[in-house]
């Protein structure tokens, strides 16, 4: 077992996963950066879920307080998405406009 673990698995080169074909800090910001619409989507879904399951019991049990936060919840969810939507995009027209690219997954 040791000695499989002592040899490793090239995991990246195998399975064409780009993390294993990183390189340096640099490729792994640009491999976050580039993959962060689907990270904030994700994020996004489990905040709009929570505020509407806090906006349902807050309702139910007439608790406005409780309500008031998941409205709050939800209302957050949607603004830090719509921020990370809109730098996505201006970072993108900025590399178009220089034509310097920022944002490069790691080569496969």
């Amino acid at each position: 077992m040791n000695l499989l673990a002592q040899t490793g698995v090239p995991i990246g080169t195998t399975f064409g996963s780009p993390l294993g074909q990183t390189k340096t800090i640099g490729d792994i910001v640009s491999l976050v950066l580039s993959n962060a619409l689907v990270i904030a989507g994700v994020i996004l879904l489990f905040l709009l879920v929570a505020g509407g399951i806090g906006m349902i019991a807050g309702a139910g049990s007439d608790n406005p307080e409780q309500l008031a936060n998941g409205r709050k919840a939800i209302t957050a969810a949607i603004i830090g998405f719509i921020i990370v939507f809109a730098a996505y995009w201006i970072i993108r027209l900025i590399e178009s406009i220089i034509g310097v690219q920022f944002i490069t997954a790691p080569k496969i």
